[in-house]
């Protein structure tokens, strides 16, 4: 079942996808953002489950490197970072080097004034900054809630083609995500034929594993990302329960409540974006009814 479908909605056996496959969880928060544990315990978790995982804090590295020392851990470098527009992109690293030296240039001196507020780079040019390193680039989440996701009206469909040419791929299914939205992004993978990815979006414990991406290769940073780009990995995963999310968003709240004018201002910059367009689909349909309209009269008039 695991070598034929390349996503499944399913909870996925761990103990059975290791035997065979290299398995990460790439997804998950620790507290240096929006996330309950620290590193310690999510390492601990980790160990208990015999999975690799990749920390993905938001605009930050901290977590990761740390989860780097555990040298008994396979681990992913990796950030999510949350562009001008609000949108989240994740960036995988090759080495620990590379995502410090990402960190200093083309991140820390582009920062909010906190950790979870948009950087001042918009997606394409970190993009384009992070494609300078030996990266990944996947979006996550691309359907959902707001404009987190890429596929939001902050981007024309000329953007969103340019944006995922120049992406490696989509993370397909998502832990904390909507099952409808999860379906939409599955098919967006498949349609874009990209590479494709899971993770928990852990904020707690409890949620890693969920969600995994797992590949034929070697237990290697390398093998993996290499795996990932050249479209041999899959996901298996499932969403977790309404309860789970609830107390997940609970967490986030307090990281939120800082981040609050930031939020507000990237929230009434979309709304404005949304009436524009939707204004200006009204005015366009409004005007082909008319010309419609005018058409027929002039038809029935002769």
């Amino acid at each position: 079942m695991y070598t034929t479908n390349k996503v499944l909605f399913e909870k996925p056996d761990l103990d059975r996808l290791r035997q065979y496959f290299t398995t990460v969880d790439l997804h998950f928060h620790t507290h240096y953002s929006d996330g309950l544990n620290t590193v310690k315990a999510i390492a601990e978790r980790a160990r208990e489950l015999k999975i690799g995982l990749a920390i993905t804090d938001h605009n930050e590295i901290q977590g990761a490197l740390e989860l780097s020392c555990e040298k008994d851990i396979f681990s992913i470098p990796g950030i999510e970072i949350t562009s001008y527009e609000g949108t989240h992109v994740l960036v995988y690293f090759y080495s620990i080097s590379a995502m410090k030296k990402f960190y200093r240039k083309d991140i820390k001196p582009y920062l909010g004034d906190n950790v979870m507020s948009s950087i001042e780079l918009e997606m394409e040019e970190i993009i384009h900054r992070a494609k300078n390193y030996h990266t990944v680039v996947i979006f996550p989440h691309p359907y959902s809630a707001m404009y987190t996701g890429v596929c939001n009206y902050n981007f024309s469909k000329e953007n969103l083609e340019l944006l995922f040419e120049m992406c490696d791929g989509v993370e397909v299914i998502n832990a904390e995500n909507m099952k409808k939205w999860n379906l939409k992004s599955a098919l967006l993978g498949f349609n874009l034929n990209k590479s494709v990815t899971g993770g928990s979006d852990g904020h707690t414990l409890y949620n890693m594993g969920k969600v995994v991406t797992y590949a034929q290769c070697k237990p290697t940073r390398k093998a993996f990302l290499d795996a990932i780009k050249s479209k041999q990995t899959k996901v298996i995963g499932k969403e977790v329960n309404i309860l789970r999310k609830v107390t997940s968003n609970g967490i986030k709240l307090k990281t939120g409540i800082r981040n609050y004018p930031n939020l507000m201002e990237k929230n009434i910059r979309y709304g404005c974006k949304v009436i524009n367009l939707k204004s200006k689909l009204f005015r366009k349909n409004l005007a082909t009814r008319i010309h419609e309209a005018h058409d027929e009269f002039t038809v029935a008039r002769k």
